[in-house]
């Protein structure tokens, strides 16, 4: 069943000035649906917008009335060096942030009907080469951990009969930022090397499957709990690599040591760029989900304007 599909829907987004925030809010009021944003600070005169401070509990309730949808997204930037502090706010911003999010959603008196939440492949911790589906246990690790709690936070929403989704993202490519765009510099210059021994499995999906999976998750009713949004064929970082170079025509010759990668980055370059995770999107492939990007060469060309060879 696709109850929505066709239908313009009033859909409220948290983490709109973010990566993915920014992206969808133009990817729905372009398809005709009504965009409110859950924000920290006002926005420019005219935004549907609700205000909420999850740092100091307090959220706008009678606010969040009468949506069909919500999409959180919101939580502190995970790629800079995890200092004890970093890391605090990275934990609170995920799981008090959502936990608040859903209690406010479970006592308002027309709840949405779907709340779709971020998490990340950061929950199954470094699983080497298995491939790994919705169904696999949680890892171990800081960010394994963070992910277990920032799902679990949304517990009160279950209770009021929200059908909740868990959105577990790979590594998101768009030019716009992230780790694409960061590696767009040194690439370009010719500086471009694997990560260590190159081995480990980079789940990615391209920006256009990331909407399209989330826009797919709030219109499919059979879908709930736990969805890998990443594109179904995975490589690893030496492949990335190699495919970068090769869309971007430049020598991929400067490999970067793993002690060399801890010392840069510490702690997350071990749980975020040397791990592997060989995601399977088995959940939305099964309720008919169709990616635009399943190979990443094409992903790469059509994000960065390359025409393929020939």
């Amino acid at each position: 069943m696709a109850r929505w599909r066709g239908v313009r829907m009033k859909i409220l987004v948290s983490g709109s000035s973010g990566l993915i925030g920014r992206a969808l809010v133009s990817f729905l009021a372009a398809g005709g649906h009504h965009v409110t944003r859950l924000v920290r600070s006002s926005l420019s005169p005219g935004e549907a917008q609700v205000f909420w401070n999850p740092a100091v509990g307090t959220v706008n309730a009678a606010g969040l009335e009468g949506f069909d949808a919500v999409v959180h997204l919101a939580g502190e930037n995970i790629a800079e060096r995890w200092t004890a502090k970093k890391k605090a706010r990275i934990y609170e911003s995920r799981a008090k942030g959502t936990r608040l999010l859903s209690e406010s959603l479970g006592q308002v008196s027309k709840p949405p009907k779907i709340l779709a939440c971020a998490s990340a492949s950061g929950y199954y911790g470094d699983c080497g080469d298995e491939v790994v589906t919705e169904d696999r246990p949680a890892g171990s690790g800081f960010l394994a951990r963070v992910c277990q709690e920032w799902e679990a936070a949304t517990e009160p929403a279950l209770r009021r009969g929200i059908r909740v989704i868990n959105l577990r993202t790979g590594i998101v490519l768009t030019p716009a930022g992230g780790a694409l765009a960061s590696m767009l510099f040194p690439f370009r210059m010719g500086l471009g090397g694997r990560l260590g021994s190159g081995r480990q499995f980079w789940s990615w999906v391209a920006i256009d499957d990331v909407l399209g999976g989330i826009l797919h998750t709030l219109t499919t009713e059979t879908l709930h709990g736990p969805v890998n949004v990443a594109a179904p064929n995975p490589v690893t970082n030496r492949e990335f690599t190699e495919i970068l170079g090769r869309v971007l025509e430049r020598p991929t010759v400067f490999p970067i040591p793993s002690f060399a990668v801890r010392l840069a980055l510490g702690r997350m370059a071990d749980e975020l760029l040397l791990a592997s995770a060989r995601l399977a999107p088995a959940r939305l492939l099964a309720s008919g989900y169709q990616f635009r990007y399943s190979n990443l060469e094409d992903a790469l060309r059509h994000l960065l304007g390359r025409r393929g060879a020939g």
